[in-house]
Formats: C-alpha cells, structure tokens, sequence
C-alpha cells in the first residue's frame, strides 16, 4: 500500500510505502525521546517524517487526502522543522495558512517568531499581518525582540499605521515597552528621510504618556537639523521641558551642529551662551569646536579665534578637530603665520597632528607658491608613519603641475599607484593637462592607462584633456578615437572641444567626419555609443594615409 501520488505518470518515481511511515512514527511515539527544539536539534525519525512532510506539500496540490496522516502525527514543533525545511517564507506561510485552516493545529512562538521575521525581510509585510494577528488569536504575544523588529519594520514601509497599531497592542496587554525600541524605530524613520511621520508618531506618544526618554528627543531633532528643519527641533526642545522630560548636552550640541549647518553660526554661539548659564550640565569640547569650525568656514577668524581662547580659559582642552578646524581656516584667508602659530600651539598642548592637519598645512604653503615647504611637510608625515590622504594627494600634484614640476608630479602618481587609496580623477588631470601642453601625449596617455589599472574612470576634463593634446600634436586619429570613448563613457564634450577637433578635420580635408563632429551636439548618449561602433567602418576611408 502507497500513499497518493500527484499524477499516475510520476508515482513510480514517488512513492512512500506506508509501512515505513508506520515503522518512523513507532519508533517516534515508542522508542526515542524528542531533543529540545530550542536548541537547534531534531532526532532522526522526526527529520524523516518532517522531509516526507516537506515533499507531500510540495508536490501534492490537492492534500485533502493527507490531512488524517498529518492531523496525526503533526505536531507544533514538527510544524516548526517544515516551515524551516521549506526555506521561502511564501511557501511558509502557505504551509501555516494549511496546517493552521485545516489541522486547527496551534503553532509556538518560534514558528510565529521566523515566519514574521521572514516575510518582512522579503517585504511580505500583509501576509506578516495575518499571521501576526493569528499569534494574537492563539494568545501569544511578541518578546520584546520580536516587537522591536516589526515596529521598525513596518514602519520602514511606510505602514506607521501599522506600527502605532503593535505598540498600542502591547499596552493593551500591559507589556513594558522598552524605551531603546523607540529610539530605533524613530532612528529608522530618520534615516528613511520619514520625518514627518517621526514628528507625528513622537507627539502622540508624548501625548499618551508613553515611556520615552531624552535620547528619543535627540534622535528626532539630529534628523529635522540634518534636513534644515531647526525651528522644528526648537520647538521639540520646548516640548521636552513642557512634558517633564530634560534636555542634555547631546540636544543643545546637536542644535548648535544644525544652526552651523546652515551658517546661522552667531545664533548657535548664542545657544552655547545659555548651555554655560547651566547647572545640571556643561558645555563639551564639541560644543566648541562645532562652533570654531562654523565660524572658520565662514572665514570669520578673528571669532573663531576667540571662542578657542575662551574655551582654554573654561579649562576644556581642544582636540585635533579643534585645531584642524582653526588651521584650514587661517591657511583658507592666506594667513599661513597664524596656521603655524596654531600648529605650534596644537603641539603645545600635547595635541597630535594627523593627515587633516599635515594636509592643510601643504595646502597653505602650496597656495602661497612655497612647494618645497609642503614637500618638507609631505616627508615629516612620512617620519611620524602618517599616510597620507587622496586630497593630499591631490594638493601637493596640482601645486607641482602648476609649477611646471611634471616629473614630480609624476612620481607622485607612481606612490599613489602602489598605494590602496582608490583615485579619483581630479587627481590625474592636472598631470595629464601637463604633458598634453608639453606635447608629451604619450605619457598622457600612460597616466590614462594607469587610471584604468586603479579602476578610475575618466570625466569630461580628462577626455577633453587629451583629445585638444592630441588635435595640437595633428594625432586627429587618436583624438576622434578619444572623442567617441568619451560619448561612450556618458561624457559630453563642450563647444570649444567641438570647434577645436572639427576645424583641425576640415583643414585635413576630412568633412565627413567634421560634420558627423558637429551632429553630437545634439546626439544622447545612445546615439553616441552607435557613432563610435560604426567610426571604424564609416570614417576610415575618409582618413588621409598622412595622418597618424
């Protein structure tokens, strides 16, 4: 005797005799005593019956015929070992949707607790309802864990309706809502760029006496200061006191952040101002720093400057962000005496240099024509196992090129090589520039090869760069060649580029292409990757013997 098969084709490829069904659930039921679930074990009759389970539902559209088998021997752990077995949460839930409709079968919490789980990470956030709602039915209810990860899940979707609805659920059933479950589920709101549903969700909370706490306020109004909103964080500072709940230094640190954001940097020293008139806390060395270097990108040095003395008086000490901020502020007004005055000072208080500070420093003597000095600079990184930045990098090579100093420049462009900064391509353009204006294409073209190398991928300045270096050197070949790479690439070249490379062509004689040149003007990008598939057999002809 065989049990059912889907179709009388395929029951010699599968059948399971009932004998060894019956033999697997004696010694199930009389022989071997089940392991606990919990801890990730299943004995070896129960794999069998779960794997024979698994098939059935698998290939078998029509299990009415099996349901006296599984009402049977189906139990809410051996629910649990299919549903796992099955591995896709769509088939999961069509199994708990079966075994629960037809067996009345209840299942435990960790079959409820990997089915929710599963099917919102693969967004099947209706169907995660209905077996939520089935868990409530049953009398059994989330673990903290399990709440935390539903509410933010949903609420990631956009279904706040849905999240508001688990938290009141809970309530409802006088479970103790943790406070770190709303600060993530508002974490995720913000970082989902879901203010407004952040704003609303918190003030009804508030409203209802829920259990919040400070932390909960900050990360809401670090998101509406990200976004500019900052009179909408001051009016959640306001609440906060209104509701008996205390701001720290953590919130008044993230609205000055917000006002420096937005170069509001005077109000944000009046902010400071009236955390100094405190008592239950302080103002921290961030508090300052953020402050500084407000007012030092806004070149406003002479404030800047100040504030960091008023702060040594108060007895915070300033970190490497402080004096980073004060250095690139004075090398960026062309003050280079104050930056290493301030360096001097960095040193002082026992404050070490890192990359930023060297940088800023080669930035400033590079600005002030003194190269040599920022290449002293470049080696005493080296002696203090400083490396260096990509915009290190870029600093001291832009400085050399524009010094004439191409072989530097080039060396330079060999350390970068051997080293595992991944480069951007401002940093071969002015090297490439230079050899172009020298004549020296070929090396220009070596840099570009080695960007390909590092996986940098050109812009419009290094095609421009190179296709005007070879149009001067009468390399009209390679510089159409370069030209169809560059619409390839999604770069579209400027009137002067067009203008340049056509006039050459028509004084080679070659309209052809030079009008084909011009139409690219007006060509997108598709249009500019079928040009240069058909450039080697349309233009060819056209191109003199002379020109190479």
């Amino acid at each position: 005797m065989t049990l059912p098969s889907p179709s009388s084709s395929s029951s010699s490829s599968f059948s399971i005799r009932a004998s060894k069904i019956a033999i697997t659930h004696y010694r199930i039921h009389t022989q071997v005593t089940p392991l606990p679930h919990d801890k990730g074990f299943i004995i070896r009759p129960e794999a069998w019956f779960v794997k024979i389970v698994s098939t059935i539902f698998l290939r078998y559209s029509k299990l009415d015929k099996f349901l006296g088998y599984f009402s049977h021997h189906l139990t809410p752990s051996l629910a649990f070992e299919v549903i796992k077995r099955l591995k896709n949460p769509n088939l999961g839930f069509k199994f708990f949707q079966f075994s629960r409709e037809k067996l009345n079968l209840f299942h435990s919490f960790w079959t409820y607790n990997m089915l929710l789980r599963s099917l919102c990470q693969v967004g099947m956030h209706n169907s995660a309802k209905v077996v939520y709602d089935s868990m409530n039915s049953d009398g059994q209810f989330p673990d903290g864990r399990l709440l935390g990860f539903l509410v933010s899940s949903y609420a990631m979707v956009g279904r706040i309706d849905i999240s508001k609805e688990l938290l009141a659920q809970a309530h409802h059933n006088n479970f103790a809502v943790d406070a770190v479950l709303y600060n993530n589920l508002f974490n995720v709101l913000v970082k989902h760029n879901k203010l407004d549903d952040a704003v609303r969700l918190l003030r009804e909370l508030m409203r209802l006496s829920y259990n919040l706490e400070t932390f909960t306020f900050n990360v809401l109004i670090r998101g509406l200061c990200r976004s500019g909103a900052i009179d909408e964080g001051f009016k959640f500072l306001g609440d906060m006191t209104n509701f008996g709940y205390s701001p720290d230094i953590v919130t008044f640190n993230t609205l000055i952040h917000g006002l420096c954001r937005i170069n509001e940097v005077d109000r944000a020293h009046e902010l400071l101002k009236e955390v100094c008139l405190k008592s239950d806390f302080a103002p921290t060395v961030v508090s300052y720093t953020t402050i500084i270097s407000g007012y030092c990108k806004l070149s406003k040095m002479k404030e800047a400057t100040s504030l960091f003395e008023e702060m040594v008086r108060s007895g915070i000490k300033p970190n490497v962000v402080t004096f980073n901020a004060l250095i690139d502020g004075f090398v960026k007004v062309g003050s280079m005496a104050s930056a290493l005055a301030m360096y001097d000072t960095m040193l002082f208080h026992g404050c070490h240099p890192d990359v930023v500070t060297f940088t800023s420093l080669i930035d400033g003597y590079c600005r002030v024509g003194q190269v040599n000095h920022g290449l002293e600079l470049w080696h005493e990184m080296s002696g203090r196992n400083i490396c260096a930045s990509l915009y290190t990098f870029s600093v001291l090579i832009s400085a050399l090129c524009k010094s004439n100093r191409l072989k530097e420049a080039r060396d330079l462009l060999r350390l970068l090589k051997l080293s595992h900064i991944v480069p951007q391509s401002f940093i071969y353009n002015p090297v490439i520039d230079g050899y172009c204006k020298s004549g020296n294409v070929d090396e220009a073209n070596l840099i570009m090869a080695e960007m390909e190398e590092k996986k940098c991928k050109p812009d419009k300045l290094t095609f421009t760069v190179l296709i005007i270096g070879h149009c001067m050197k009468g390399r009209l070949h390679e510089a159409i060649e370069i030209f169809y790479n560059m619409l390839a690439a999604g770069c579209y070249p400027d009137d002067i580029t067009i203008r340049t490379l056509s006039s050459l062509l028509l004084k080679s004689g070659m309209p052809g292409i030079a009008a084909r040149i011009k139409q690219t003007l007006f060509e997108n990008q598709t249009m500019g990757i079928s040009l240069k598939n058909s450039y080697h057999e349309s233009t060819k002809s056209d191109m003199p013997n002379s020109v190479n």
